[in-house]
């Protein structure tokens, strides 16, 4: 599936964004946002129904093809945060003419559909949101901490690299802003093998093979994340602003057995949303699984035109 339009937009501070259009070009206007932050926009162009959705995709700020590239020291962090890219979202849509389009986002993704929801909601038709996080304190605090209590060796080790620092992920965060490239790459490394072995546990989805030099992919990656999770992911309380939702439909799908992300802040979420209907898969955990798949494709089937 080949997107027939392309193109880099710039969005300031010396950034420019990389966005495709996917599918049918008169069809429902549909926005695919990735996970990480700082994550590839896998599976992307096969989110949504090519025949029905005219689906966008945008590589955020920092990863990708977007440039500058977080890989490259050089690139200018501070200008990489959730108001930018609420922003770069709203003039993506202004360029592409779009007036009201559906958010679809997975992980990271859905904490920065619903900011954005909240932000903008006369341009929300709907929200398919999957593996839910609102990125809050506790969140992070669960994830770089919390389910340590599973891993003992392997937090021992990961926390070790970052020299048993209070604050672990700010610590990740300064490293991956070391001039020396062998720092950033192996802080890079051991972060990524942490949160491989959060999701160790799954039955579903392929396993990790932990390598030995880290790509560029993976340095960006990492130093998006910890930049944004040392900085609260540059969100407000977005379960507490849920109010603001109200009208919009949702589907919510997230897998029981995601310990990355714990099924009490989907559930939260649509407690206080009530246009969202939330779907709890038993056998999931963050990867997904055959179940978890029908259950998305059914929340596409919903609001397909």
């Amino acid at each position: 599936m080949e997107p027939y339009e392309h193109g880099m937009l710039d969005v300031g501070d010396g950034n420019q964004v990389y966005w495709e259009t996917v599918g049918n070009p008169d069809g429902k206007p549909a926005v695919f946002l990735h996970g990480g932050p700082g994550g590839p926009a896998k599976g992307a162009r096969r989110s949504l129904d090519a025949e029905k959705f005219r689906i966008v995709i945008f590589h955020q700020r920092g990863c990708g093809q977007s440039t500058p590239h977080a890989s490259d020291p050089a690139a200018d962090m501070s200008v990489n945060t959730t108001e930018h890219l609420l922003a770069d979202m709203e003039k993506l849509r202004e360029h592409l003419g779009i007036e009201k389009w559906l958010l679809y986002g997975g992980s990271w993704g859905t904490t920065l559909a619903v900011a954005y929801a909240q932000r903008h909601p006369e341009r929300v038709s709907e929200l398919i949101l999957i593996a839910v996080t609102m990125s809050s304190q506790r969140e992070v605090d669960w994830l770089y901490k919390g389910v340590s209590r599973f891993f003992p060796e392997a937090w021992a080790r990961f926390s070790a690299h970052a020299g048993d620092a209070p604050d672990v992920v700010r610590a990740y965060a300064d490293l991956m802003e070391s001039p020396d490239p062998a720092v950033r790459e192996q802080a890079a490394l051991e972060w990524c093998r942490w949160e491989d072995t959060v999701l160790s546990l799954e039955n579903f989805g392929k396993p990790d093979v932990f390598a030995d030099r880290a790509s560029d992919e993976v340095l960006a990656l990492v130093r998006i994340i910890a930049h944004y999770y040392a900085n609260h992911g540059f969100v407000d309380d977005l379960l507490g602003n849920v109010g603001k939702l109200a009208g919009i439909p949702a589907a919510l799908i997230h897998g029981r057995r995601d310990l990355s992300c714990p099924a009490d802040t989907a559930y939260a979420l649509a407690q206080g949303w009530p246009d969202a209907e939330l779907t709890l898969v038993d056998d999931s955990g963050h990867k997904g699984s055959p179940a978890f798949a029908e259950a998305i494709k059914s929340a596409v089937r919903r609001f397909s035109p």
